[in-house]
């Protein structure tokens, strides 16, 4: 690596406490000179309040009125607490500690444990799913791998409110909180787990929050030594703090109020985990003596990206929307958003990956590019279009479609009842592909209705249903096509997707991409039923679910696009509507509770049917069949009609599509797939014109690849001397 002492991954200590200030914006620099009593940060997104707050920590420190021993900086993630101090450092204010709840929980709980207790800290329980399982099995209850999954979270979430079990069922109804399970049961599993665990003498990470919080309450002499340790506090994202982590940050503070609170009420996304934004809204009742600043000056977004973000929470309602700030971008203008409705999810899914690589192609990294959507179910049509299109990406938050455990289980039973054929009694009443499909997930979870509430089991559901659909979707291309042809057709779905970890464009759910941003933000799916969900029912969680269409607007800096399709697949009912959320906002719509349109609907692009060329049917060059595969089409032939393919052909495009993929860092499948190289091996074409017309092949493809392949065709080795070597001659 070459020295980037001067470079802005590493800037030069500032030489001074007045230096420290310099580059801040007039908020910014109130809340770095507000060093004593409390201070409460209303900081919207892209407003720069961790620089805020390190650099508020930073001159304390270097001015020397904060010892940097003395600060307790806690936030929520391992990768917040870690930026901090990097960021702290390069201001020179080592020493700090910047760490996580639980972290700076379990070391104080390590260090008092002997002296407060005696003996060794129990051991910590990293996963306690184990230990549930076993005690649903001792409460005679039933739990697959997803429900144990929700139960786990469910106690999780009692914990951290501080519910103990007897209290559960009822906290539950008077919160209308969706239970994975019957509340009773749960209650029963929850008290069955905290027995094992005193028992075998372990604790699990919220216990790291219970006994350092219990610890502190009984022991005035370990409260006052850490009181002693600890003078300043600053919490990150306290829109995000349990009434378990608001608990111990009372303790730790005292009777004193040297506390710096940073957040912002309209990005509180993490309700169902015991998230509140109580604290922060509370923060002025409980410090009448708090100094108040406020962050608006966003500069991460355009002012157009910054102009629907606002128009978004001006629609909201509620105590948090009561407390929203208005941001004022500080960058130049850009783009406005992109309004796309298409006629269906795989148009919707294609349609972005065009977009993506125009994007691409127009100098944006693909690491700078994000597809967010509401469910992780919805990433498997966007892996697919992604993947035809020639783009690398890789998934954040969750497994690849095909990777996932229940979608390999279900190709599993898939398979196994192909075998059998007709042998299988399950298959018995099933009529057509679909009603085998759909007998055969049955054993695995499916069924017609989504299950209530969220989490893993509505996960596992969202993911059996795509395959439900994608059955569907076969035997309307291929009609009469059987269970074997279905396991094929998804055999070669999950080979084409699997590649090397590579740089590029995200996939992520809207949740999973909180605190990151990018160049280019797709919003997709944005429809009724999908955003919001089905299962907000109340006016909060609609709000919240507001709030988190917010977030996935205000991670983008430049480009925005914002789409929904009418249909679920090609030909369907078009009968969705695009989400509430976007009325008055986007063009063509009326705004809440108004009967007129906010403008024209030229804004809002369709690209219709109307658009496409109307094609006669493809037909097999060997036998003349009508073909309805993707990968025959490509081949311009049935799979098992004769093949006339140049075998060492064959080999030599392979070898060189493997070294090419290697040079320009991609998958191998980005240069061209394994079907489209058959195509050329049969076909040997000796013209671009000949190239050009091979299915999979492309203007793009044509341009950047064709050359070489017309010189492997021609019997060459397909390497291209670079452009400099002729520039020197």
């Amino acid at each position: 690596m070459t020295s980037a002492t001067h470079s802005t991954l590493f800037p030069q200590v500032p030489d001074s406490a007045d230096a420290v200030l310099d580059g801040l914006d007039p908020e910014q620099r109130e809340v770095a000179m507000a060093l004593l009593g409390p201070v409460c940060v209303l900081a919207g997104a892209g407003t720069g309040k961790t620089r805020a707050i390190t650099h508020r920590i930073a001159y304390g420190v270097r001015a020397g009125i904060i010892q940097p021993t003395s600060v307790l900086a806690v936030t929520f993630t391992n990768r917040a607490a870690g930026e901090m101090r990097g960021r702290l450092r390069q201001l020179g204010a080592g020493g700090v500690q910047a760490r996580t709840f639980h972290s700076a929980a379990l070391r104080q709980l390590q260090y008092f444990w002997p002296k407060a207790v005696g003996g060794d800290l129990p051991r910590l329980l990293e996963r306690k799913v184990q230990l549930v399982a076993e005690a649903a099995a001792r409460c005679g209850i039933r739990l697959d791998r997803n429900e144990l999954r929700d139960v786990t979270s469910e106690i999780e979430w009692a914990k951290v409110t501080q519910t103990v079990p007897a209290d559960y069922p009822a906290v539950v109804a008077k919160s209308q909180r969706d239970a994975p399970r019957d509340p009773a049961e749960i209650s029963q599993v929850y008290a069955m787990y905290e027995q094992l665990k005193r028992d075998r003498t372990v604790i699990d990470f919220e216990d790291v929050l219970l006994l350092t919080v219990g610890i502190l309450q009984d022991r005035h002499d370990i409260a006052d030594h850490v009181r002693r340790q600890y003078q300043h506090f600053v919490v990150d994202e306290y829109q995000d703090v349990s009434p378990l982590q608001q608990r111990l940050l009372d303790l730790w503070l005292g009777d004193r109020d040297n506390l710096c609170v940073v957040g912002d009420a309209s990005q509180t996304i993490y309700s169902f985990t015991g998230a509140t934004p109580d604290h922060l809204l509370n923060f002025r009742t409980r410090h009448p003596r708090a100094t108040v600043v406020k962050l608006v000056r966003d500069y991460r977004s355009t002012p157009q990206v910054v102009h629907l973000a606002n128009g978004l929470l001006g629609q909201a309602r509620g105590r948090a929307a009561e407390h929203r700030l208005e941001l004022v971008s500080q960058r130049e203008r850009g783009p406005e958003p992109a309004y796309t409705e298409y006629a269906d999810e795989p148009a919707e899914a294609e349609g972005t990956a065009r977009r993506i690589r125009d994007l691409i192609a127009a100098g944006v990294p693909a690491g700078e590019i994000a597809v967010l959507y509401r469910v992780n179910s919805q990433s498997e049509v966007y892996e697919q279009a992604l993947a035809d299109a020639g783009v690398p990406y890789q998934l954040r938050g969750a497994e690849r479609f095909f990777e996932r455990a229940e979608v390999r289980e279900a190709g599993v039973a898939l398979r196994g009842a192909a075998r059998a054929g007709g042998n299988d009694s399950l298959l018995d009443d099933a009529q057509g592909l679909p009603a085998e499909v759909r007998a055969v997930l049955s054993t695995k979870g499916w069924r017609s209705e989504p299950p209530t509430g969220s989490g893993a089991v509505r996960d596992r559901w969202e993911s059996l249903a795509a395959l439900v659909r994608l059955a569907e979707d076969f035997e309307q291309a291929r009609p009469g096509a059987t269970l074997s042809d279905l396991v094929a057709e998804l055999d070669e779905r999950a080979a084409a997707q699997h590649a090397p970890t590579v740089q590029g464009v995200t996939l992520a759910s809207l949740h999973s991409a909180k605190g990151l941003e990018w160049d280019a933000v797709f919003l997709v799916g944005l429809t009724e039923g999908m955003m919001p969900i089905t299962y907000a029912k109340t006016d909060e969680q609609i709000e919240e679910e507001r709030r988190l269409l917010y977030v996935g607007v205000t991670r983008a800096r430049f480009h925005l696009s914002l789409s929904w399709s009418l249909a679920r697949s090609p030909g369907g009912r078009a009968g969705r509507r695009p989400s509430r959320f976007l009325n008055g906002l986007r063009p063509g719509s009326a705004a809440p509770g108004s009967r007129g349109a906010a403008g024209g609907s030229g804004g809002i692009e369709r690209p219709v049917a109307a658009r496409r060329k109307r094609r006669g049917p493809a037909l097999c060059r060997v036998c003349g069949r009508t073909l309805t595969d993707a990968g025959e089409m490509k081949l311009m032939r049935c799979d098992d009609c004769p093949s006339d393919m140049d075998e060492a052909l064959y080999e030599r495009l392979r070898d060189w599509r493997a070294v090419r993929a290697q040079e320009i860092s991609q998958p191998a499948y980005c240069v061209f797939t394994d079907k489209t190289l058959m195509a050329i091996a049969e076909a040997v074409p000796g013209s671009e014109g000949e190239l050009a017309g091979i299915p999979g092949v492309g203007a793009r493809k044509l341009g950047r690849f064709g050359a070489a392949v017309l010189d492997i065709c021609a019997g060459g080795d397909g390497v291209e001397e670079p452009a400099e070597a002729y520039e020197e001659m």
